[in-house]
């Protein structure tokens, strides 16, 4: 996983990405402009690299809506990196000249393949060994339905997106359970519905879905994301509302941390790329377009991380969800 930083050049440009001296072929690459209010952009390799299959975290818009094609868009995954082309408006969401961009990765098994463990068949990119994959998949409306995701392992986060109408993004942690979802595009607080789930856990081959991840006929993307010890933590924390918040052990330092209060509150991300050093300030909000702002609110250790303040953001009363991934993937924490 790489948290990667540029500035824009406003014109096609290639983006190496470097994570302890190592370059990687991306699957999933998020990018948001720092500078300004410019939507997300999400895009990956099993639905193109192409303006048309561009999402946006902060949007409900279909896949390549008018609100994201005509700005820029990731044209190619690079065995380094990743490269992006200019939008035929202009390039604001993906490299406006001047701007200070972020550009999340995740790798995941290259080419997708047909998997058909579930009712409905998909196609699947899978990294084992990261516990991630990319899944696509069209909708039915038999519910419930299973789909398969191709990580050999319980997935404990699952972000789900109607690619083809005006949808949210239906998301399930294992904290808040099978009953439970979460919408990454909105700060709703956990809500219960079985129209998400089906009330289901998900298992080592499939994941349930009910109406809400199934129109028919409907192209729907799903990114799936299991735990691996030393690499990637999915869990929950209380808040204590003070300034010397909870410890969240990891077993590892991460690079990428994303939070959301199970209240009415929106999501936020820190990493170190962009926050580099303690307390970390610099955050992203997914679930709109606003330029990157400043909380000192966490602190990066060497095996997890520290709350540092009493905002609703990380640390009031109550429950948190967070994932989190590592700046040096092994089971030996790395002091700072």
């Amino acid at each position: 996983m790489a948290c990667t930083t540029y500035t824009g050049t406003g014109a096609n440009a290639s983006i190496v990405n470097t994570v302890n001296g190592v370059s990687f072929q991306p699957d999933f690459v998020w990018i948001k402009d720092r500078s300004v209010g410019y939507n997300h952009v999400l895009q990956d390799s099993v639905r193109g690299a192409t303006a048309a299959a561009k999402l946006s975290s902060n949007l409900t818009d279909a896949e390549g809506s008018a609100n994201l094609a005509p700005y820029g868009n990731v044209s190619a995954f690079n065995s380094n990196g990743f490269s992006l082309v200019a939008g035929s408006v202009d390039s604001r969401q993906t490299n406006a000249s001047g701007d200070a961009y972020i550009g999340w990765q995740w790798k995941a098994g290259g080419t997708a393949v047909s998997n058909t463990a579930g009712s409905i068949t998909s196609s699947v990119s899978a990294n084992t060994t990261a516990g991630f994959s990319v899944v696509t998949y069209t909708g039915n409306a038999t519910n419930p339905s299973t789909v398969g995701h191709g990580l050999g392992v319980v997935p404990s986060m699952i972000i789900i997106k109607n690619r083809s109408v005006v949808s949210s993004w239906l998301t399930y942690h294992q904290s808040i359970g099978n009953t439970n979802y979460l919408l990454l595009d909105a700060t709703i607080a956990s809500a219960a519905s079985a129209s998400a789930w089906n009330n289901t856990t998900p298992t080592s081959t499939v994941f349930t879905i009910g109406s809400f991840g199934n129109g028919n006929g409907n192209g729907i993307v799903a990114y799936c994301f299991a735990p691996v010890a030393g690499y990637s933590a999915f869990g929950s924390y209380t808040g204590n509302g003070s300034a010397d918040g909870p410890f969240v052990y990891l077993g590892f330092r991460p690079r990428f941390v994303m939070i959301k209060w199970t209240n009415v509150e929106s999501w936020y991300i820190f990493d170190t790329s962009r926050g580099t050093y303690n307390v970390i300030g610099p955050y992203m909000v997914p679930n709109t377009s606003a330029a990157e702002a400043t909380y000192t609110a966490v602190d990066i250790l060497s095996n997890g991380f520290k709350l540092r303040d009493t905002n609703n953001f990380v640390n009031s009363s109550g429950t948190y969800i967070y994932a989190a991934f590592a700046e040096n993937p092994t089971k030996f924490a790395n002091a700072r």
